[in-house]
């Protein structure tokens, strides 16, 4: 990590991700202020409305690091088509505002990680993806295409690092939020086949990788898509499993893809069902060290 402390500003900072992420930089020394929507409530907070008007770039003087996790939450069902319009405004308008204001900005910060997601890759079963692999189809990878769009619109000078975030194992969120529920009921299974490939990554390695690109002088010549996800790929079923036994509940409910497609439709096949063989190549030649190598570890550390 850095010796010097950075000036770090986050947006999206109350988040699942967010949250943990700035207590993190804090922790470590740097100075950290956050965009809200509301009424600041500290100095270190400062009040944006992304869409509605522009950001001031005043905000962004002295800072070295901008880090966008901004956009509505994709696990907010059903995707009505104007839910679906939300998630792509979210996050285009997000990362334009921020983007427009390092245009403004006398000194714009060195480096903006902006957020992106595993699906930009689409449904590739047969595919193992690395950092650079190319975006796929479907409705989130429109989205995370966009929005990466958006990212790499920042000024000359400014290193860009698109974040292509898979599905995140944590406590209070994430991919446990609608598992946990349904298995405490005795209703864990499979989801579908249970062999989809799900690029999982445990919440502390989604914080430390974000960290680590932000402050690590063994990142400092990163740049583009970097893929965070664990480095032993798993499918679907030994993540659903594993929480079952966590909580030392019945793994007896299947719930055939049919069945997913017709409750949740869309959503079923762009969340649930496609395969995303994630391969995090670029974070482990910059030497950061998984606390998770496998998705059964990032469960157990859930509960």
């Amino acid at each position: 990590m850095t010796t010097e402390p950075l000036s770090i500003l986050v947006a999206g900072a109350s988040g699942f991700i967010g949250t943990p992420l700035v207590r993190a930089l804090r922790e470590a020394g740097h100075h950290v202020t956050t965009l809200v929507r509301r009424e600041p409530r500290t100095a270190s907070e400062f009040r944006w409305s992304p869409g509605s008007r522009p950001l001031d770039p005043a905000v962004l003087d002295g800072a070295d690091v901008v880090v966008n996790l901004a956009g509505a939450s994709i696990g907010k069902l059903p995707w009505t088509e104007s839910y679906k319009r939300q998630i792509l405004d979210s996050r285009v308008q997000a990362t334009e505002t921020l983007v427009a204001a390092m245009r403004k900005a006398p000194t714009p910060p060195a480096l903006f990680l902006s957020g992106s997601a595993s699906g930009v890759y689409g449904d590739r079963p047969a595919d193992v993806l690395d950092d650079d692999a190319p975006a796929g189809r479907g409705f989130l990878a429109d989205v995370c295409t966009a929005w990466e769009a958006a990212a790499t619109a920042a000024p000359e000078g400014v290193r860009v690092v698109l974040l292509r975030t898979g599905v995140v194992v944590g406590q209070g969120g994430g991919a446990l939020a609608p598992l946990v529920p349904l298995t405490k009921a005795g209703l864990g299974g499979k989801l579908g086949t249970g062999g989809q490939w799900w690029p999982w990554i445990g919440l502390d390695d989604e914080v430390g990788a974000i960290v680590h690109l932000a402050t690590s002088p063994d990142a400092a010549e990163v740049r583009g898509p970097v893929n965070l996800a664990g480095p032993e790929p798993a499918v679907a079923d030994r993540i659903t499993k594993r929480v079952a036994e966590d909580l030392h509940r019945p793994y007896l409910v299947s719930v055939p893809t049919f069945a997913l497609k017709a409750l949740l439709r869309e959503a079923a096949d762009e969340m649930l069902l496609s395969n995303q063989r994630m391969v995090p190549r670029k974070l482990l030649d910059t030497g950061y060290r998984f606390r998770y190598e496998r998705a059964e570890d990032a469960v157990d550390a859930a509960f």
